[in-house]
């Protein structure tokens, strides 16, 4: 049987926290466990929150927050997180990250910041942060994938959905290719991103304004690999037809 159990009760988390620790004592995790962990606590965790203050814009910054009646310190964070600007339509910045993420503003987020005038951004390394979660339950006797989720849009669908950003344990896609339907069909490009699929069930125990950003998915066949990275799922520009 397939349950998805929220980790309700963890604490305010800021810099230097041990969060394995903290999920362990206040959820139930098991061998065999899939944790998911929302991106926002890994981040406060690895002291990643800017405040608004400590930021200098730059003149574009400026200049294209008047016009549109955006923060220029906050746009001046998410230049900062980017690679590069991918669209830049009226007041929305589609940008490409530095891990190689094409999102809304690089990620960056100030609801749930933990304080007025502060923004969280994306962890430097989410597969590294990952693997740390990892080897936290696994000193506590623990074998548990991790999951690093965050709330991205989708092209051709409103709405957002949560996705991984982060693994560690799990490998990311399950292929059929080369396999057959019922009907013999053979699937020749079929590929299922099950760690995305994983990230937005947690999701529905999650929440934005739930304060519980942990999820734990018990029962679920997951394939083992703990050199598993996200690098698979991100799909190169040079076979990205919207690039």
């Amino acid at each position: 049987m397939l349950t998805i159990t929220g980790v309700a009760g963890l604490p305010e988390i800021v810099t230097g926290d041990d969060l394995a620790a903290l999920i362990i004592e206040h959820g139930d995790v098991a061998d065999g466990d899939i944790v998911v962990v929302t991106s926002k606590i890994v981040s406060k965790a690895e002291g990643r929150a800017i405040e608004l203050a400590d930021v200098e814009p730059s003149e574009f910054a400026r200049r294209w927050s008047e016009q549109w009646e955006k923060d220029a310190r906050v746009v001046e964070i998410v230049l900062r997180e980017s690679k590069r600007v991918v669209r830049q339509i009226g007041p929305v910045l589609i940008t490409e990250t530095h891990h190689g993420f094409v999102c809304a503003n690089a990620g960056v987020d100030q609801s749930s910041s933990g304080a007025h005038d502060r923004v969280v951004v994306l962890p430097t390394d989410p597969d590294a942060s990952a693997r740390r979660l990892r080897d936290g339950f696994g000193a506590a006797g623990i074998d548990a994938a991790v999951i690093i989720s965050d709330t991205f849009g989708r092209p051709w669908r409103e709405g957002q959905t949560d996705i991984a950003i982060g693994i560690a344990g799990i490998t990311p896609m399950v292929s059929y290719i080369g396999q057959h339907d019922p009907h013999g069909h053979e699937f020749r490009v079929q590929e299922v991103c099950v760690v995305d699929e994983l990230a937005g069930a947690a999701e529905l125990v999650k929440g934005n304004t739930s304060r519980v950003p942990v999820g734990v998915i018990r029962g679920f066949a997951w394939t083992a690999d703990d050199t598993a990275t996200m690098a698979p799922v991100l799909r190169d520009s040079s076979r990205d037809l919207f690039r």
